[in-house]
């Protein structure tokens, strides 16, 4: 399914089977995918800002040049997912999962600066899956 060039802002996508779906040069402000699984999504070079992605699962995703600004990542899952250039300002990653994510290294000594909690599904300490020392 392509949302690719949708408006979707404060959309309601929470606990919806979203795998594989693009989302590539979207309006998702104020989205919420909470509870989402969005395994293998593509959200490339989208607006994402306020958007609430709390318990979603981002596995494989392709989330580069992606603007999360103010966004609830709280125990969202990001296993080998691909982050870069994506903006992390202000955002809430306690209990995130970054396991084997790609991240610019500027991405990770920001987000080790606020990076705390274990994630509720994995057992994995948000600091222990950035690599913070």
């Amino acid at each position: 399914m392509s949302f690719s060039n949708a408006e979707l802002s404060r959309k309601d996508f929470s606990g919806q089977e979203l795998q594989a779906c693009e989302f590539s040069n979207a309006n998702m402000e104020l989205a919420n995918f909470s509870n989402a699984d969005l395994r293998g999504a593509v959200m490339s070079a989208s607006v994402m800002t306020s958007a609430n992605l709390q318990a979603a699962n981002l596995s494989n995703a392709l989330v580069d040049q992606v603007d999360l600004t103010g966004a609830d990542l709280s125990d969202a899952i990001f296993f080998e997912a691909l982050l870069l250039r994506t903006t992390f300002k202000n955002v809430n990653i306690n209990g995130a999962d970054f396991t084997d994510a790609i991240l610019d290294g500027a991405q990770v000594k920001e987000l080790c600066g606020i990076a705390r909690g274990v994630n509720k599904q994995t057992g994995i300490k948000t600091r222990d899956s950035l690599g913070c020392r």
